[in-house]
């Protein structure tokens, strides 16, 4: 499997078993202590990652928002999130040479598909209007598919999703342990198995396309 760029999680955030559903402000110290030691394990080497040259080097300071996160950004994040996984999975179901790779890819734009109107349901009483373009984040990840084809597009494509089932993991593993709205927690607990099943199933096929 390939190293993990500076940018991204190296796993998700660990919460404390004592921290109450409903406590921001536990879950917020929790996540920003585990940011920090995921940030010391994951130092970039000087002569393969700079944030000069890396163009989602703004991921690491993404990632670090997700402990204090309110909930209109945390569902702004989720539907951005939901973009990429359409978006890179409707690339792979055309291009990935794998069948297992297209299989994958498809399920990934029915259950993300099916999460955006959950999504979607929750965010209309709050008032929060979902985004019709991906994050800058995002859209970066979703960039590195572009001029792929053959086997390095199906290894480029499951290391994206790997990784990008990390901090989707990471982010709603927060808002399910507190949230300002129930319904946003209700979401994210509800959702978060799925993501660790999208995120598993990743990590193997990474591993085989590698």
């Amino acid at each position: 499997m390939k190293a993990i760029p500076s940018f991204l999680l190296a796993g998700v955030f660990a919460l404390s078993a004592a921290c109450s559903s409903t406590s921001t402000s536990g879950a917020s110290e929790t996540a920003t202590s585990s940011a920090a030691e995921v940030q010391t394990a994951t130092a970039p080497d000087a002569s393969t990652s700079t944030a000069a040259t890396d163009p989602t080097a703004d991921a690491t300071a993404f990632v670090n928002t997700f402990a204090t996160m309110q909930d209109a950004a945390f569902l702004t994040n989720a539907a951005s999130s939901d973009m990429l996984e359409i978006r890179a999975g409707q690339m792979a179901s055309q291009k990935a040479t794998s069948a297992d790779v297209r299989k994958y890819a498809q399920m990934m734009v029915s259950q993300h598909n099916q999460s955006s109107q959950e999504l979607k349901a929750v965010a209309a009483p709050l008032g929060v209007k979902m985004p019709e373009t991906m994050l800058p984040v995002h859209q970066a990840m979703a960039d590195r598919l572009l001029n792929k084809s053959g086997k390095n597009f199906d290894e480029t494509y499951m290391d994206l999703m790997e990784k990008a089932h990390q901090m989707d993991v990471a982010m709603f593993e927060v808002k399910s342990k507190a949230a300002e709205s129930p319904n946003v927690q209700a979401f994210a607990t509800k959702t978060l198995p799925m993501l660790r099943s999208h995120h598993d199933m990743a990590n193997s096929l990474e591993k085989k396309a590698d």
